[in-house]
């Protein structure tokens, strides 16, 4: 490692035309300050990863990158997701800088806690988290749910940080060790953790976004959610169990409780008893099936292996070896 570490600031991009004028000069003027400060190398970058925009936004990033060498970019050749973006930039960087920071490029995340995460790793740290203090720009529904979600994640057994999305520091030699984890279902907030090394939190208040419509509506988040409760912990599974004899224990309550209903009202004796026994023992199987399908299908997927990310273009030529003599100074 060079006397000045080199940092890469990896920035995923779906359709960000908007805000992407925006925040590209902050990223820049923070690359310079660390630099200035002496923290980082002035050979620092800020990685922006297209992931498959629709709109010009990697017609801008390429604008950028003639505009300063500090600006570089890559192409996905389809849209993959947030998480295969940040995964992509993240493994273009291992070999090529010290340290990475991954941060959205909509400018809700405070930039400036990038210092102290970069004091963190000159201090040791291997791995530094940027945690919300409060989530005061959220409505109330959105705080309930994402902070439930991180107690049901830590309930199950996946090891995450709360109040922890995707901006934080991870050095190459985590990122190195990141790359054995070879599965297509990725989740990147609870496979960091299971690297291990020395590891730190930051603290910092979100801001609104600055321009532009957020790409994570409730159905998507739900959906990354899920996708990361079946990808760190089985306990869905031994659940379903649990649930059963609950249901079963309903359903004898309710059984008893048709009979006497049918006592008095004189209805047609077991008519609502079985209807109750079916709806919920075929509610419970449904259940079941969906929740084993869906290990089924992520072993399925994982047993394809395929690409989880592919480069379609970048707007550098440099070869392996400049980036190489460039990290060693």
């Amino acid at each position: 490692m060079s006397a000045r570490p080199i940092l890469w600031i990896v920035i995923p991009c779906y359709n960000e035309e908007q805000v992407l004028p925006m925040t590209a000069p902050m990223f820049l003027d923070k690359i310079k300050s660390l630099s200035g400060a002496g923290k980082i190398s002035p050979n620092s970058r800020v990685l922006f990863v297209n992931d498959g925009s629709k709109d010009k936004t990697w017609e801008i990033i390429r604008g950028l990158s003639e505009q300063d060498e500090h600006f570089i970019g890559i192409c996905q050749s389809r849209n993959r997701g947030h998480q295969n973006a940040v995964l992509a930039g993240l493994m273009e960087a291992k070999d090529k800088c010290d340290i990475t920071i991954s941060i959205d490029c909509d400018g809700q995340d405070d930039i400036n806690a990038m210092d102290k995460m970069v004091d963190e790793y000159l201090a040791g740290c291997e791995i530094v988290y940027g945690v919300r203090s409060k989530r005061t720009t959220d409505t109330w529904f959105k705080r309930t749910t994402a902070e439930g979600f991180y107690h049901l994640m830590n309930w199950m057994g996946a090891e995450v940080v709360f109040n922890h999305a995707d901006y934080r520091l991870v050095s190459s030699r985590v990122l190195n060790h990141l790359a054995d984890y070879e599965e297509v279902n990725i989740f990147l907030r609870g496979m960091i953790p299971l690297v291990g090394f020395k590891s730190a939190s930051v603290y910092y208040e979100r801001a609104e976004r600055m321009a532009g419509e957020s790409h994570y509506p409730l159905k998507k988040m739900l959906a990354l959610a899920f996708n990361g409760i079946t990808s760190l912990s089985v306990k869905p599974v031994s659940m379903v169990t649990g649930a059963g004899f609950i249901l079963i224990l309903a359903g004898l309550i309710l059984a008893v409780a048709a009979i006497v209903q049918a006592a008095i009202e004189s209805a047609l004796a077991g008519l609502s008893t079985v209807i109750c026994v079916l709806c919920l023992l075929g509610g419970l199987q449904m259940i079941a099936l969906g929740i084993v399908g869906q290990y089924v299908g992520k072993t399925y997927l994982e047993a394809k292996r395929r690409p989880r990310y592919i480069i379609s273009e970048r707007t550098w030529k440099s070869t392996a070896r400049h980036w190489i003599e460039e990290k060693q100074g």
